[in-house]
């Protein structure tokens, strides 16, 4: 009895310490912030916190330890899994205070973009997806409905929040019922036309909405647009400009100086709660606030792969899709050739650093969060004779689809613009970039082009600069650099004229862009399973088809294979069928299905899409059988 009792004692001691050591190792992270509550920082006040029911018993003294808590949890997320740092970390204090003045869910908050969503889910009973490693895949960087009541909207792009409040503010005045609807915008997010038109219909509610607008004097990079010179007025006035954009359009407005102030935004708070008209709290934070780094360097630290907080000395630098794309312009610029680089507030996703972007000084245009605008100015640019090169992010090219059409397209403007990221990815729901194929490629007069390497991108990329005759789009392939060492002469004016590889028979295989590497090992599994020397072809262009090309392929051929990065429906390979389709020649398309994922692996992605080389030899077998 006495040894099960010793035994019992050294397991529960043995245990104790190892909690107690996982508990060390989390409060270790309270080492990176700059907080004077350092001695007090243990999480103590985050583990009695499940519920915004839990945030309103707590003293302002203790809300001021539990922002601590969730930035040590946010740091922890981040440097573990990746996401978004210095927005969640400056809006930690107004988000405590949100919770503890309203009633969610019966007041709605709809967040914008979801970069300030963090420490709002570890106040709504997820705090475990920030402090417990072995679950923080358990919830999504984004706004969910799935995840939480306290959620309404599954949002991962920029300037909704406003629109989505004023509907659900709209339906809630029509069923005649009773409870705050708060919008709370920032980062950029106002520079997004949505958001113009959300304020504007917002303005028109005789009834409670209340937008905040968290104002951290940046985007994701540094703020452009004439409405941030008017913010900027704003603060150094505090609130007292005679030129207020919020109160000319129709809202009554509240500024608040210090927006890291949990006791003063408490203030605030109540003093709108409850309004019977369209409100907007306006408050300035820091972004990145509590991590010195993020508050320094806001534009490197807006989102973080992980590592961070344990980074090495910098790699030496290795050239890159990126950076051939910077000394492509900057040769341009030094010409003294009428380039204008163009982004949308993501200059860093195509390695447009503040050095470049200095050394480009005019030459260059963040047009902040508005990529409908970037369509539209670079057509603008390129019909009166400047030459446009504008870079966009996959998952952001639906927001452009009618100035791709209107504005582009049917006014045939010889704008570039350079997609990236395009391609099937593990990626979060709101930021697949498997539709821009079908979006691009089958608007009238746009060319989309899909080069497979270095030599290739080059080459479109200087013909589609000095020609004159279409808009044109070039995927940019993902990944390391591909180089075959030789100059492609291709005369890219041919519209439609697929590269012949290497000749075979029986069946072909036509790889678009990424996916080229991956018909290379489907034609060598051919051949070493069936014997097949088949024929691989490389488009080049995923807006139509070379009908010579394949119309010779009828002679010694019975299938062909379509490869694609990205969804089949209306994809590149769907052109190649609907050719094919009064004829005897078999296609297979292989690509994505149409569908949302979330966060899938890759390679489950492969797997499912037949998008292995083995899995795409075993259906071209049973297709010959």
């Amino acid at each position: 009895m006495i040894k099960k009792f010793i035994l019992t004692l050294v397991v529960f001691l043995f245990v104790t310490g190892i909690t107690a050591f996982a508990a060390q190792q989390k409060t270790d992270y309270g080492k990176y912030l700059n907080t004077k509550n350092k001695e007090k920082y243990s999480m103590t006040v985050l583990n009695k916190v499940n519920s915004p029911e839990d945030v309103k018993k707590l003293s302002v003294k203790d809300m001021d330890l539990l922002a601590n808590d969730i930035r040590e949890g946010i740091l922890n997320r981040v440097n573990t899994i990746g996401g978004h740092l210095g927005p969640d970390l400056g809006i930690v204090e107004a988000t405590i205070a949100l919770h503890y003045v309203f009633d969610s869910p019966k007041d709605k908050i709809v967040y914008d973009v979801s970069h300030q969503v963090y420490p709002h889910k570890m106040l709504t009973g997820r705090k475990h997806g920030f402090i417990d490693d072995s679950r923080l895949q358990e919830i999504t960087g984004y706004s969910n409905p799935k995840e939480s009541v306290h959620d309404h909207f599954v949002i991962g792009h920029t300037s909704t929040s406003v629109s989505l409040a004023t509907g659900m503010a709209k339906a809630r005045d029509v069923k005649g019922e009773k409870y705050n609807v708060i919008a709370l915008i920032g980062d950029g997010s106002l520079s997004g036309g949505e958001a113009y038109e959300g304020f504007n219909n917002a303005a028109m509610l005789d009834s409670n909405i209340i937008i905040i607008v968290n104002d951290n004097e940046m985007s994701i990079a540094p703020n452009e647009g004439g409405l941030y010179k008017n913010l900027a007025e704003l603060r150094q006035t505090k609130g007292q400009a005679q030129n207020n954009v919020f109160k000319a359009i129709g809202f009554e407005y509240y500024y608040l100086e210090e927006g890291n102030n949990t006791e003063k935004l408490i203030e605030i708070f109540k003093k709108v709660k409850d309004t019977n008209k369209p409100t907007v709290v306006h408050i300035h934070t820091l972004k990145g606030k509590g991590y010195t780094p993020a508050e320094t360097d806001k534009e490197t630290y807006h989102w973080t792969l992980p590592g961070f907080l344990d980074k090495k000395s910098a790699a030496a630098e290795v050239e890159t899709y990126n950076s051939i794309t910077k000394d492509y312009l900057l040769a341009k610029k030094q010409a003294k050739e009428p380039v204008v680089a163009i982004t949308a507030a993501t200059p860093g996703v195509f390695g447009f650093t503040p050095d470049f972007r200095e050394k480009m000084g005019e030459n260059y245009t963040d047009v902040g969060i508005a990529e409908e605008h970037a369509i539209a100015y670079a057509s603008g640019l390129a019909t009166n004779g400047a030459k446009p090169v504008l870079a966009l992010m996959s998952s952001f090219v639906q927001r452009t689809y009618d100035q791709m059409s209107q504005d582009l397209a049917l006014n045939n403007s010889p704008a570039t613009i350079l997609i990236y990221w395009g391609g099937i990815s593990n990626a979060d729901m709101t930021h697949l970039c498997t539709f821009d194929i079908s979006l691009i490629s089958n608007i009238p007069n746009i060319v989309y082009l899909a080069p497979t390497n270095k030599e290739e991108y080059l080459a479109m990329l200087d013909w589609s600069y000095n020609q004159k005759e279409h808009p044109v789009f070039i995927r940019v392939p993902a990944g390391d650099i591909v180089s075959t060492g030789e100059k492609d002469t291709t005369d890219y004016s041919q519209l439609n004229k697929y590269k012949l590889v290497e000749k075979g028979q029986k069946v072909a295989i036509i790889a678009a862009g990424n996916f080229f590497a991956l018909g290379k090992q489907v034609k060598e599994e051919l051949k070493k399973q069936l014997g097949i020397d088949a024929t691989l072809i490389n488009p080049r262009y995923l807006t139509g088809v070379d009908k010579e090309l394949l119309e010779e392929l009828k002679k010694d051929h019975s299938v062909v294979i379509t490869l694609e990065d990205g969804e089949i429906n209306g994809g590149f390979g769907e052109k190649v069928t609907r050719y094919y389709g009064n004829s005897s020649m078999k296609v297979l398309n292989f690509g994505s299905k149409k569908e949302f994922t979330d966060r899938v692996p890759l390679e489950e992605l492969y797997q499912r899409y037949h998008l292995t080389k083995e899995l795409i030899v075993e259906d071209i077998k049973n297709i010959l059988d």
